[in-house]
């Protein structure tokens, strides 16, 4: 199948339309049943057949975590002839970021971004200076730089301080409102429904809108709660595609266990991507 449209991001084009790894590492922000379902169904073999799909359906960028059982998928899948190009989240639980960094970028990486929920803590507790030096450990490694937040705030005060960045890994839900430590570097899995307001999408599109910076886009399916039905899930898609920039991506984590996710999330944004969507340039609240 041909290839999603793309947008540059180091030098290289990404799809608009990037598979994301949460469901990789049974991180499903839906409570443990969910989770543990993900952690059992997605063994190596089962990732890397995972990526070989998406790659069949058009899509040629993987966003995932950089922990050593990612990195082993992503190693043997390029080894058996994979070519999607990866985007790599630092795994805060590990001691020496920084040389995590250096070795995520020898690795193949093409673009590396500090974990959201390290960001967004650092931000919570009144110091980013942990999240600049990082950055800077980035860009001196030769890759992409990016800034994962969940937090609006967070991207309008790297903007206004200028900071050397390339792009921005946007949250379109605010599950950071407090201080939280995700459940893969925690190791704790707590419910979070309370935590997903389905208004905070129009506040981050908007902060995506104002950046001139590339940004991509997640969970703008709520981490599976906007997906009742196609039609939900249809104009989820458009809400977000609708939101962002022309130069700007969403990432989706896909789950095949039960159904063709892969492809109906491929078709849906082929669709919304050539107009093909009543709800294409919506960005009032609701759902």
């Amino acid at each position: 199948m041909s290839a999603l449209p793309t947008v540059p991001l180091g030098g290289e084009p990404v799809t608009r339309l990037i598979v994301g790894g949460n469901p990789f590492r049974g991180n499903s922000h839906r409570g443990e049943t969910m989770s543990r379902d993900m952690e059992s169904y997605f063994t190596v073999e089962r990732i890397k057949q995972t990526l070989f799909a998406c790659e069949r359906a058009g899509i040629n960028t993987v966003q995932a975590r950089g922990d050593a059982m990612i990195l082993a998928c992503i190693r043997e899948y390029w080894a058996e002839g994979g070519t999607m190009r990866f985007i790599v989240q630092t795994a805060s639980e590990l001691r020496d970021l920084h040389g995590h960094v250096r070795h995520l970028a020898r690795f193949g990486a093409l673009a590396v971004y500090v974990h959201g929920t390290f960001t967004d803590r650092r931000y919570l507790q009144g110091d980013l200076s942990e999240v600049v030096d990082l950055a800077k450990t980035i860009r001196d490694a030769g890759v992409a730089v990016g800034i994962g937040t969940h937090i609006p705030e967070v991207i309008q005060q790297v903007e206004e301080q200028a900071w050397d960045v390339d792009f921005y890994m946007a949250c379109l839900y605010n599950i950071n409102r407090e201080c939280r430590e995700s459940a893969l570097v925690g190791g704790q899995e707590v419910d979070e429904d309370h935590l997903f307001d389905h208004d905070d999408r129009f506040k981050m599109l908007d902060t995506i809108r104002q950046t001139p910076k590339t940004c991509l886009a997640f969970k703008l399916l709520g981490a599976g709660r906007l997906c009742e039905s196609p039609a939900q899930v249809r104009k989820a898609f458009a809400t977000a595609y609708g939101g962002i920039k022309p130069k700007d991506a969403c990432v989706v984590g896909m789950f095949p266990k039960y159904g063709d996710q892969i492809g109906e999330n491929v078709q849906h944004v082929r669709e919304v991507l050539a107009g093909d969507s009543p709800a294409l340039n919506s960005t009032k609240p609701g759902t």
